[in-house]
């Protein structure tokens, strides 16, 4: 009997994972993509061919099932190609879920922290189960599903960091707890509509049964909406107290109250901002409905210091602070940042990239209130000149260095200088992690 046939589209580390995945576990693989073997940043893995994607779309019909790259339009060729074949179309966490050993699984989705929060819940698990079993932090926290699938045994936990992106191309997920953390406008230009991209984050928790949970904030009238849809029992965090079961915000201490059993965790002293206080306790809920208990909670506030690339402080020079937050790729990303820094009118604040279609308008009070200058950079620079140009100087400066550049020349000891693009960044990176890098290698040899 010969071998399935598989095709991956994509052959970026998610979609590479998977084919490796896929290979061991008996398939004929396919990968297609643009680049040439040659092109590519990593080899192929076991005996998996590479097709271009013409080729793809030819043999369309041969496929048993497809695997889509998150990024990939609907529109795209090749699967409009598989949709008239009848060729069964899933993400990569799916697949990769599909085939592994654990039934421990917990996901977490949202606007904005995930990273923090997937980072966070994971050193929770890890305190928890004390050597006893595996915690693996994967996803879009930068390990592959796949990979993070293969390793894990029956009794470890993947804690799967997920986008809009791959919930929409997954109809068959189940995980024991999942967390959306808020949503607000983002990737319109992908789904089409504020209203897709809501119903593409509710796909989190639609294979949930009454014997899982499912973490929402309370604080956001859309998830009070997404509650009424959960088959799964539903535990709310919010900054400010309300009675139900869940946890919230009072002074110096987070309050949980779940499973009938209630205790009171001092804050974590971590992170700044009141976000990172709604991150801190979805994480605790995600674990806690998972077996943790509150001393393992505890010791992992203790010691977590934060993500890259998120609010994280560069260096000083000349008494000019620089903070790294190249992962604010949304407007409501950027707001957090602002609001965590802003004390007084001295932040010098770089923004731009790739426009994803939400509006610039609702930085303007903030940008009034805490930035001297709006410093614009990459394809969404005209966009963004015309929407603030009345809330704030507008400093043209092509890219992030000589945004470095200028920030340096015009700054006064005691002022901030904030990269915080609320774009994408492949317009001149290949992702915001090498925005990130790129700009604290910059900012670290910078002369005083």
């Amino acid at each position: 009997m010969s071998k399935q046939k598989v095709l991956v589209l994509g052959a970026g580390k998610s979609g590479l994972a998977c084919a490796k995945l896929l290979g061991l576990k008996g398939f004929q693989v396919f990968i297609s993509d643009k680049k040439s073997a040659k092109e590519l940043s990593k080899p192929l893995p076991g005996n998996a061919a590479l097709i271009s994607e013409k080729e793809a779309v030819l043999k369309a019909g041969i496929f048993s099932f497809s695997v889509k790259s998150p990024g990939l339009p609907n529109s795209h060729p090749v699967l409009e190609a598989l949709r008239k074949n009848k060729v069964p179309v899933k993400s990569e966490i799916e697949t990769a879920f599909s085939f592994s050993k654990t039934a421990n699984l917990i996901m977490i989705t949202g606007t904005n922290g995930k990273t923090t929060t997937t980072a966070l819940c994971e050193l929770i698990m890890k305190e928890t189960l004390k050597g006893k079993a595996k915690a693996y932090a994967c996803g879009n926290i930068g390990y592959p599903v796949s990979e993070a699938a293969l390793k894990a045994g029956k009794d470890d936990f993947l804690i799967a960091e997920v986008s809009s992106y791959q919930l929409e191309d997954s109809s068959n997920i189940s995980p024991r707890a999942c967390a959306i953390l808020n949503i607000t406008p983002d990737h319109i230009e992908h789904h089409g509509s504020f209203k897709a991209y809501v119903k593409a984050k509710e796909k989190i928790f639609a294979g949930q049964s009454g014997k899982d949970f499912c973490i929402l904030n309370r604080n956001d009238k859309n998830l009070l909406s997404s509650a009424k849809k959960c088959k799964s029992q539903v535990l709310f965090f919010s900054i400010k107290p309300f009675k139900g079961p869940g946890a919230f915000l009072s002074g110096e201490k987070l309050f949980f109250n779940i499973g009938g059993e209630k205790f009171t965790i001092p804050k974590p002293a971590f992170i700044k901002g009141l976000h990172n206080m709604e991150n801190a306790m979805a994480a605790a809920l995600c674990a806690i409905s998972c077996g943790a208990r509150p001393a393992a909670v505890k010791k992992a506030f203790a010691v977590f210091k934060g993500v890259e690339h998120r609010i994280e402080f560069v260096r000083q020079i000349n008494g000019v602070s620089y903070y790294n937050d190249s992962k604010a790729t949304n407007v409501d990303s950027t707001l957090v940042a602002l609001k965590a820094l802003g004390k007084r009118k001295n932040i010098w604040l770089i923004l731009g990239g790739r426009d994803k279609m939400a509006p610039y308008s609702p930085l303007v009070p903030l940008i009034k209130k805490y930035v001297k200058a709006v410093l614009t950079v990459g394809e969404a620079a005209p966009i963004i000149e015309k929407s603030l140009h009345k809330a704030a100087e507008i400093i043209p400066s092509g890219d992030i260095f000589k945004a470095c550049d200028k920030i340096k020349d015009l700054s006064e000891p005691g002022d901030i200088a904030l990269l915080s693009p609320a774009c994408a960044s492949y317009d001149q990176f290949e992702n915001f992690e090498q925005r990130g890098k790129k700009f604290k290698e910059y900012v670290l040899r910078l002369k005083k």
